[in-house]
């Protein structure tokens, strides 16, 4: 009776490490946190660094000063101001360029359009929309 118990008890044994093996592990349940937030300006510092501005291959901005921008760019469009105004010296003062960095126009409009992208989203379609009417965009 011993031999048969012993026996039972050893395939019962394997049988549940067997079992053991292939089962998967549960999936953590636990509820996933919120995403953490990223800033406009984390945003638009990211957008940017994608953007390879070849006017910037020796020289270009510091994150500082190129932060400097978007706000002032995004009041600007709420104003009611256009692209053109923005970027132009003599009316908008708000073109990007430091005392040793410079930004080629079309880069401009695309750091422009990267702006309204990450701290007024609201004002994307003007401004792209203007851009196109101009046929810089």
């Amino acid at each position: 009776m011993r031999t048969r118990t012993t026996t039972a008890a050893l395939i019962a044994a394997g049988l549940l490490a067997l079992t053991a093996c292939g089962t998967e592990p549960e999936p953590d349940t636990k509820a996933a946190g919120p995403a953490p937030t990223v800033s406009p300006d984390e945003k638009f510092l990211a957008a940017v660094d994608k953007a390879d501005i070849a006017s910037w291959a020796t020289t270009g901005p510091t994150d500082a000063e190129l932060l400097d921008y978007p706000t002032q760019w995004c009041d600007a469009f709420a104003e009611g101001h256009s692209a053109d105004h923005v970027l132009t010296a003599d009316q908008g003062s708000l073109y990007p360029l430091g005392g040793d960095w410079g930004t080629k126009r079309d880069e401009a409009i695309k750091l422009l359009v990267l702006a309204t992208k990450s701290h007024c989203p609201d004002l994307t379609d003007q401004v792209t929309a203007d851009l196109r009417a101009t046929g810089e965009y």
